[in-house]
């Protein structure tokens, strides 16, 4: 039997799934989970006067299992908006089924749009399951980019 898939934007009452989720990647990724401050930061910047970032969800027969978080940048030579994917996850049980190619075209349509000229991310170097996705979709390795980060 053919399970139902649907895509939609993340809304208010879907809170406790976002979080459950984003619980779900710090596991996957061996991370911390968020602090009960910074899970009601995730809530305010999603669903908040002042969106700081979109989410979508993924679902299965009613089932969250999986979700993208995006916000926009804004390249100075393209001219044009990117949308860039922060987080794209799917819970393990539910890979290989085509929950993330429809979430991740999801996200593209979003990009396309809001008349973005690319979409960007970055991948854990370890997470081959996730290369390999992204290599299937023919999405470019950036290796002449290196990647930044200072804490603040």
């Amino acid at each position: 039997m053919k399970k139902h898939i649907l895509i939609r934007s993340a809304t208010k009452s879907d809170g406790k799934s976002l979080l459950s989720l984003i619980d779900a990647l710090a596991d996957f990724e061996k991370l911390k989970r968020p602090t009960a401050s910074a899970r009601k930061r995730l809530l305010r910047d999603a669903f908040g006067k002042r969106k700081r970032f979109d989410a979508v969800l993924a679902f299965v027969d009613r089932t969250p299992v999986g979700y993208a978080i995006f916000f926009e940048t804004y390249s100075s030579f393209l001219v044009l908006p990117t949308l860039y994917l922060e987080d794209i996850f799917i819970l393990p049980g539910y890979r290989r089924q085509g929950v993330g190619l429809k979430l991740f075209r999801a996200c593209l349509t979003v990009a396309k749009r809001r008349g973005c000229g690319r979409m960007e991310w970055v991948v854990l170097d370890w997470n081959k399951g996730a290369i390999k996705f992204y290599r299937k979709l023919k999405a470019r390795h950036m290796k002449e980019w290196l990647f930044y980060r200072l804490e603040l």
